[in-house]
């Protein structure tokens, strides 16, 4: 197990060896060396306490999942039935070959997928299924689509990544949490999370599940290297009472 101290031990050290890198300086007019040595301990200290706010240095290496952190793999046992945060996937797929046998490959795929074909993924609370992505076909590189089913009063994880997306809202009623704002959503609405927005959606109806389909440019961002989320809050695990047996729909 890795010491929690580790990191706050190395931290002083940079601190201090940053801090007393001053570079020599000859006196010259009104400031003195002292004054430039001084000058440039602040700065340091200024940077570090800049860095500091960021949050990222707090961690050695990035953890599982949205960069979370995993000390003795709890989180990944906890949540391995996750698989598109908890396992390895493919987010863009090599293009290796030629033109022609690129393009040829690309007409012989099929354009219609049924999301019968996937089986629903999570639980109990909140159930998802990857239908389109770089990894489910060869036809995209730059779009993934996924369908997610949430329990009667019930919500998703709670996070903020990058790219924007879309959800249509097939069944149901609810309303989400973009940075601190409310909005409410039913049945046919289409709604949209903005880039870089931390996030959360909940089913308000006390019988009936809800069920969003999401397109997103995903894939796209993270060719581009644009690659930061965070998880805040992961799915519960807990069922209302009354819904003990809750299972996402057959027919999707």
């Amino acid at each position: 197990m890795r010491s929690s101290h580790k990191p706050a031990a190395r931290e002083a050290v940079e601190r201090k060896t940053l801090a007393n890198k001053a570079p020599e300086y000859k006196t010259s007019g009104t400031k003195t060396s002292a004054h430039k040595a001084s000058a440039h301990k602040a700065s340091a200290q200024g940077t570090w306490k800049e860095r500091d706010m960021t949050g990222m240095l707090e961690h050695e290496l990035p953890g599982l999942g949205h960069n979370k952190p995993s000390e003795e793999d709890v989180d990944e046992i906890k949540h391995g039935k996750w698989e598109r945060w908890a396992k390895k996937r493919t987010f863009v797929r090599a293009l290796e070959g030629t033109y022609s046998h690129l393009y040829k490959k690309l007409l012989e795929e099929p354009r219609v997928y049924s999301s019968k074909d996937h089986p629903w993924k999570g639980g109990p609370a909140m159930y998802g299924k990857h239908v389109i992505s770089p990894q489910a076909v060869n036809i995209v590189q730059s779009i993934e689509s996924h369908i997610e089913c949430y329990a009667p009063l019930n919500a998703g994880q709670k996070h903020g990544h990058l790219n924007s997306a879309v959800f249509y809202v097939l069944n149901g009623n609810g309303h989400d949490v973009h940075d601190g704002r409310t909005m409410t959503w039913q049945a046919g609405d289409v709604m949209l999370v903005e880039n870089g927005c931390v996030h959360q959606h909940f089913n308000d109806d006390e019988n009936e599940d809800c069920i969003l389909l999401v397109f997103k440019a995903k894939p796209l961002f993270l060719f581009m290297h644009l690659l930061f989320q965070k998880m805040v809050e992961w799915p519960t695990d807990k069922l209302p009472p009354g819904h003990e047996d809750f299972k996402p729909p057959a027919d999707i």
